[in-house]
Parts: C-alpha cells; sequence; structure tokens
C-alpha cells in the first residue's frame, strides 16, 4: 500500500467500520476502511461454534438489507451474521482493506491530521475512526493461578464441549455467553457449576413479541446511560435453540449447579459469594418489571395481544439457591475446566494520540466524539444509549459520528490547506488503490 492520503481512516471493518463506511459514502467522505483480519472476523472465529445472534433477524441488522435466508424471527447463525456484513459492504463497494493491521496512530507535527503506520505502509488522514469495538481484551480475573489438571479459558476461546478435558466444569459469568455455554456443557452430558453475578433477565418473548421489541416501544434501547450501580450487569438472554428466556430455575432443574459470584481461591477450594439468592431475585424484578411495563403498554394502546399469565410463574427456588454453596473442592467435585465468561477489555494501545484514552486506556468522549480533536471511536457500550453495542444500535451512532465529521470538514473549509492527494471516494475512478481494497465477491 506504500503512503496514502485520506480524508478519514476508520479501524477495523466489522459491525461498526461498515456501519461508518455506508455513512461517510453517502455523504461523499473520502475514506479508507483498514481491517487486520478479514470483515466481521470476530463473528466467524472469535465465538463458540453455535453461536447465533441474540436478536432476531427483523431487527439485528442495518436499514435496506433482510437476511433473505433466515425466517425474521428466527437467530441468524454467527456464519451468516458475517455474511451479511460481507454482502453490505459489498452493496455499496465499501473502501475496505482486509489483512492491513493498523499499529499506531499518531498526530502530525506542526500539521493537521494524523499519520497512521500500518502492516501495509502508512496513511495520512485527517480525521481517525476508532471502530474496533469492546470486544479486544479477553478479561480473566487473576484469582485462580495456574493449576496442573486443571485447564482454564475465557469464553472467547471456548468452541465446543469436545475441545475441554473429561470432568466437570465451572462457568463463571452468568450473561448471555455464560449460560448458553453452561447449557450446552449440561446438554453433553457434563456435570456443570455456573457462578451467577448480577443480570438483568428479560423475557425472550412476552405476548407474542420478542424482548427487542418491546424494549422499543417501551423507549429502554434509548436510555442514555445504564442505573447507577449497575453499569457491570450484564444482560441474560439467549436466541439459541430458536430463543427462550433464561430462566435459572429451569437450568437448576436441568442439572446445572448455579453459585454465587466466584470470589478467591487457594489450596484447590474456590470460593464463593453469599449472593446467589440477592442475583436471582434481582433478575427476577427486572423480568417481572418489563411484564408490568409490556402489560401497561398494552392496555393504554388498546392491542388485542394474548394473555399470558404463566409467564408470571416462578416457581420455588432450587436447593442450590436456598442453601447455596460457599465453597467448592474443585479436584473433589471432579472439576477440570473453568470457563471465563467475564467479558473484555478495550485495547488502544496503538492509538498514540494524547487526550484520546485515559489513564486506564479507556475512550475519553462524548458520544463517540473523543476528547482530542479529530479522533472518533465507535462500537462502545452505551456511547450514546443502551443499544449502542448492537448492530442497529451502532448504525445509529455511525450516522451521528459522520455528521460530527462533515460538521468539522465545514470549519475545516474556512482554513487555507494542502488539499488531499490520492483519496479514495465513492466516485473516483477505478484505479490501483480500489482495486486493492475491493471488497471480497464472494459472500
Amino acid at each position: 500500500m506504500s503512503s496514502h492520503e485520506t480524508e478519514v481512516l476508520v479501524v477495523g471493518a466489522g459491525q461498526a467500520g461498515v456501519a461508518m463506511s455506508q455513512h461517510l459514502t453517502e455523504r461523499g467522505i473520502p475514506h479508507l476502511v483498514l481491517e487486520r483480519d478479514r470483515i466481521a472476523e470476530r463473528w466467524r472465529t472469535g465465538r463458540w461454534d453455535s453461536l447465533v445472534a441474540n436478536g432476531p433477524a427483523w431487527h439485528d441488522r442495518f436499514p435496506g438489507l433482510e437476511f433473505d435466508d433466515v425466517d425474521p424471527n428466527a437467530f441468524a447463525p454467527k456464519e451468516r451474521v458475517a455474511d451479511y456484513f460481507e454482502a453490505y459492504a459489498k452493496k455499496f463497494n465499501a473502501p475496505i482493506r482486509t489483512g492491513v493491521e493498523v499499529t499506531s496512530v499518531r498526530r502530525k507535527a506542526g500539521e493537521t491530521g494524523f499519520r497512521v503506520e500500518t502492516s501495509d505502509g502508512a496513511v495520512e488522514a485527517r480525521y481517525v475512526v476508532a471502530a474496533t469495538g469492546p470486544f479486544q481484551r479477553p478479561v480473566i480475573p487473576a484469582v485462580v493461578p495456574d493449576t496442573p489438571g486443571l485447564l482454564q479459558m475465557h469464553s472467547s476461546s471456548y468452541r465446543n464441549p469436545q475441545q475441554l478435558p473429561d470432568g466437570a466444569v465451572l462457568v463463571v459469568g452468568a450473561g448471555s455467553s455464560g449460560v448458553q455455554i453452561a447449557e450446552e456443557l449440561q446438554r453433553s452430558g457434563r456435570q456443570v457449576f455456573l457462578s451467577v453475578g448480577p443480570h438483568d433477565r428479560p423475557p425472550r418473548q412476552y405476548r407474542g413479541k420478542d424482548f427487542c421489541w418491546w424494549l422499543g416501544v417501551l423507549g429502554k434501547w434509548e436510555m442514555a446511560a445504564p442505573p447507577k450501580g449497575a453499569e457491570h450487569v450484564t444482560i441474560a438472554v439467549s436466541g439459541a435453540n430458536g430463543g427462550h428466556t433464561v430462566d435459572f430455575r429451569a437450568l437448576a432443574a436441568g442439572g446445572i449447579t448455579l453459585v454465587g459470584r466466584t470470589n478467591s481461591f487457594d489450596s484447590g477450594t474456590m470460593h464463593f459469594a453469599p449472593d446467589l439468592a440477592r442475583n436471582i431475585a434481582a433478575g427476577d424484578a427486572n423480568y417481572l418489571s418489563v411484564l408490568d411495563e409490556a402489560d401497561l403498554y398494552i392496555a393504554r394502546n388498546g392491542l388485542d395481544f394474548p394473555e399470558e399469565p404463566e409467564a408470571r410463574i416462578l416457581g420455588e427456588d432450587p436447593e442450590c439457591v436456598a442453601n447455596p454453596l460457599l465453597e467448592l473442592d474443585l479436584a473433589a467435585a471432579g472439576v477440570t475446566s473453568i470457563v471465563w465468561a467475564t467479558g473484555f477489555a478495550v485495547e488502544y494501545s496503538w492509538l498514540q494520540v494524547e487526550n484520546a484514552v485515559d489513564e486506564a486506556g479507556k475512550p475519553k468522549h462524548q458520544r463517540g466524539v473523543a476528547a482530542e480533536p479529530g479522533i472518533y471511536f465507535l462500537g462502545l457500550p452505551w456511547q450514546s444509549r443502551r443499544g449502542s453495542s448492537f448492530i442497529w444500535g451502532v448504525w445509529h451512532d455511525a450516522g451521528y459520528i459522520a455528521d460530527q465529521i462533515m460538521i468539522q470538514r465545514g470549519y475545516a473549509a474556512h482554513v487555507a490547506d494542502k488539499p488531499l492527494q490520492h483519496a479514495v471516494t465513492p466516485q473516483s475512478p477505478a484505479g490501483v488503490l480500489e482495486q486493492e481494497i475491493a471488497v471480497p465477491q464472494s459472500v
């Protein structure tokens, strides 16, 4: 690629980068998208084999392109989701260059814009959008040291039950990933212990409508910030096996042993917090509050939706909740594996620009506009609303970022500046650079 100039450099071609490119293309803004792997690679190879989208196909998509081979109410397999983003990029001839890793972004001394070093040469850009999303560095708490006979892996490395050695499994984390992995392991014949922390537990469906629809009409996707104290509360919902409401009592009835939050480990014994019943009760309260708001919405709008009184029947707490284990001798229990479904941290070490990230490496931004002029972030949880890290949400956030870039371009037009050369634009004739960054034709 040698050295090139473009007005906007987008780093990452997952759902965020593809959405960003679409909005920039629509506004006629010259740009280039660099992706170190393939388009939407994390969907293809960064999760377990049986993963499906957590939202139905009618909801988890971008405007202007539907899943043509997935029922609107079904949940697309991960490979199909990746194909979808590739097809979407092809639809508007997105200027994406795959197989190119960005190694550093630095502000040009005494000049406007940034110099971007990559594995295939340098790029100069006036604006940079970090569209790498929040799932960059798997987080495994420093609880259990390396122990002979005990395999530890993050959920991002888990693929299927056959990957693990024989024996019982402790799954730490009861968000969507942890619950689905625990269910799959239990169905494979494993003894499973599931460590449950604070969580929201919306109904998969209620009175004929998916929870994505309910959160939409009730305005919950538009929440601008999480409730105080709930910044790290996960959502326990599943699209697996046709989609179902996560029911921890049903998991226990199926043979999974629920335990509280994982606290510490010593001498082969894992210690759990005495908070299991409290976490389950808080999840139940969240679940019932959605039902209450849905019933009120139906009544206020005179909708003829089917009654569903059985949805409010929670049942008795299972024995493992009423009398929870507070410690577990892993060897005695036959536990040979721990799957840490404990989330991710961002990774912006390549963004070597003052004031873009804080001391902990987290973005300093307002709705994706960085504190450092010319830098933008996209794909972050709660970037502008609760829905920001979801497929449809990132598309709307990308539109906002594109508008902010347009505003800055307007100001820049009043400053005599060196015109950019070799800019990649959707309207420019096909040249060497455009041939290099063409989207693959196979989708």
